[in-house]
């Protein structure tokens, strides 16, 4: 059952849904249909069902990136890369994320990452080369 698109969505708070808590990423995911949701809906988009945070495996690949070189926060030094990674579990489920354990220059689209244990100092996933 879909929600009408006329219908607002829910209004209950919606904690953040993408940690990366001991290298496990979190997702919420609809038991009812076996979507994953990012990002956080409330309730399933293609069914309505309830969702539930579940890890994910943590692999993806690179779908988009950038490189920064200006320093908008002078704890992460420059140049960082900025991904868009979209995860194995189900086409089109993409994260916003850090790439790192590799030169910037070398990130490539379609390159196979892993996340890794903990989040970067601005507070995003950190993905590395596999």
């Amino acid at each position: 059952m879909h929600r009408p698109s006329n219908q607002p969505p829910p209004t209950e708070p919606i904690e953040c849904t993408v940690l990366a808590v001991s290298g496990e990423l979190l997702i919420e995911h609809c038991d009812a249909c076996g979507r994953w949701v990012h990002p956080a809906a409330g309730e399933c988009r293609d069914c309505g069902g309830p969702l539930v945070a579940r890890p994910v495996s943590g692999r993806g690949t690179v779908f988009t990136y950038t490189v920064n070189h200006h320093p908008y926060n002078p704890e992460i030094p420059t140049p960082y890369v900025i991904a868009i990674v979209e995860l194995a579990e189900q086409s089109g489920l993409r994260v916003a994320a850090n790439i790192v354990g590799c030169e910037p220059d070398s990130v490539t689209c379609g390159m196979a990452v892993d996340i890794q244990p903990a989040n970067g100092s601005g507070g995003a996933p950190q993905f590395a080369p596999v």
